[in-house]
């Protein structure tokens, strides 16, 4: 039992994504202080308080504290469009460069005429619906 233990827990795919909870803790950590200490006190400056924690109303003796739910929403927001906009927008204009900059390559494979599943270039006969189709040109 401890052999199957040690090859679950040393697979490559379980190291991969605790090293990826342990990355994405420590991101979450860096933008949450950013949106806290950079982003927060810009929209203070703007719009005055940024704390919306007090704000709250009260109907037949309870107490609806609209306020937290006001600042878990903009910290959501905020957070959500400093990812967008300092990780996600970057890092596809990256990949549409490296993608750009690569030439397409010839398919190995063509649809079949008749069933369309994807056969090799050269055969003659499909191997999915065994109907006869042209060899394709070189």
């Amino acid at each position: 039992m401890l052999r199957e233990f040690r090859a679950f827990v040393l697979r490559g795919n379980m190291v991969d994504l605790a090293v990826a909870v342990v990355i994405g803790t420590a991101f979450t950590a860096v933008v949450n202080a950013m949106v806290r200490d950079l982003i927060t006190p810009l929209i203070a400056a703007v719009g005055g308080n940024p704390d919306f924690g007090d704000l709250a109303f009260t109907i037949n003796g309870s107490r609806f504290a609209y306020g937290d739910f006001l600042n878990a929403l903009l910290t959501f927001l905020l957070v959500a469009s400093v990812v967008f906009f300092l990780v996600v927008k970057p890092v596809n204009a990256l990949m549409a460069a490296l993608a750009r900059g690569e030439p397409e390559a010839d398919a190995p494979t063509r649809p079949c005429p008749e069933c369309l599943s994807q056969i090799p270039r050269g055969a003659t006969r499909c191997a999915f619906c065994t109907s006869a189709v042209d060899a394709a040109p070189a």
